[in-house]
């Protein structure tokens, strides 16, 4: 197979659509963001790439803490207008019709709407260029009842959605299962 090289690019599949959430002046604000991921597993962090220049980031800024809440493929309309909006100018919570709820840290809101909410404190910051990185200690999650399987976390009934770049831009879900995890490799070689 032959290869177009493209130079540095940001191309990697799939991003996370999760909406980040701060309080900015005492006020609930999110914003969709794609740069992020886990940083670790024990503890368990997570990575967050922020512009400098967001609403949300200043409330980041101000409390040292955030929400990082994944949205199911229902709340993509709203997903894609948190990416769109800045809090600065317009009250995304009433907007969007979310309902924000508060956990066990103070100044973080999370998205009720969401079935899987992240309670984070921030541990580093990093500046990269165009994005702020930071990295949170996840401090509490919570999960809607109906998305869990045996007590666990079920990506089939939490449904998260996709951003994907690139020639598209569109926004996709989590397809089939391929394989079982730690399993499949075992074939290899038998």
């Amino acid at each position: 197979m032959e290869k177009t090289t493209l130079g540095p690019q940001t191309y990697l599949y799939p991003k996370p659509a999760f909406l980040i959430g701060a309080s900015v002046n005492g006020k609930p604000n999110f914003m969709t963001a794609a740069c992020c991921g886990l940083a670790s597993t024990n503890p368990p962090m997570v990575s967050v790439g922020l512009r400098p220049g967001s609403h949300t980031y200043k409330g980041v800024k101000e409390n040292r803490v955030f929400s990082l809440n994944v949205p199911s493929r229902g709340l993509v309309k709203e997903t894609d207008h948190c990416g769109i909006v800045s809090g600065a100018t317009e009250d995304k919570t009433v907007s969007c019709r979310f309902t924000v709820f508060y956990g066990q840290l103070k100044d973080v809101p999370l998205i009720k709407e969401c079935p899987l909410n992240l309670e984070c404190s921030v541990l580093h910051e990093l500046s990269l260029g165009s994005h702020i990185l930071l990295i949170g200690r996840i401090e509490e999650t919570h999960v809607s009842e109906d998305c869990l399987t045996d007590g666990k976390p079920d990506v089939c009934k939490i449904e998260p959605i996709v951003y994907c770049g690139g020639a598209e831009k569109a926004y996709h879900a989590i397809g089939d299962m391929l394989a079982q995890a730690f399993s499949i490799g075992m074939e290899i070689g038998k």
